[in-house]
């Protein structure tokens, strides 16, 4: 397997990349692009769904994005140690019925030496906007 860097043990400097490179992944709304960022047996939990290996992952984020139309995120770096990694995140998507939503949470990573992130722990509550509410 590749090094995927920055790897552990993070700095602030390395931790800010690591955030910037998923949040660009993530504005992708690319599944295989995103999936790369994650060892082979990841482990997720995201809201109440539990998901494990790369080939779940890339299964959910299409549902994901078929689901939250005109995506697009913001993370923000919360705190790092080590090989470990906390986010506080907001994100706007409409639904198909034209409703949008800020969806506000929090991830916790952890990586493998090689810079894969290992495990994510997501919580996140979604608040229905205006489209004149709309930030991102």
């Amino acid at each position: 397997m590749e090094v995927r860097y920055p790897i552990p043990p993070f700095t602030e400097e390395t931790a800010l990349k690591k955030v910037q490179a998923a949040e660009d992944a993530w504005n992708s709304k690319d599944p295989e692009r995103v999936a790369k960022a994650y060892t082979i047996d990841t482990e997720w939990r995201n809201r109440s769904e539990f998901i494990n290996g790369r080939d779940e992952v890339v299964e959910f984020l299409k549902r994901k994005w078929e689901k939250e139309i005109d995506y697009k995120l913001k993370k923000e770096l919360w705190a790092f140690r080590d090989n470990r990694i906390a986010v506080r995140f907001e994100y706007e998507w409409r639904n198909a019925e034209g409703q949008w939503y800020r969806s506000y949470g929090n991830e916790n990573w952890e990586f493998d030496e090689n810079g894969y992130m290992r495990k994510r722990f997501a919580s996140i509550n979604d608040v229905a906007i205006a489209e004149g509410e709309r930030r991102l």
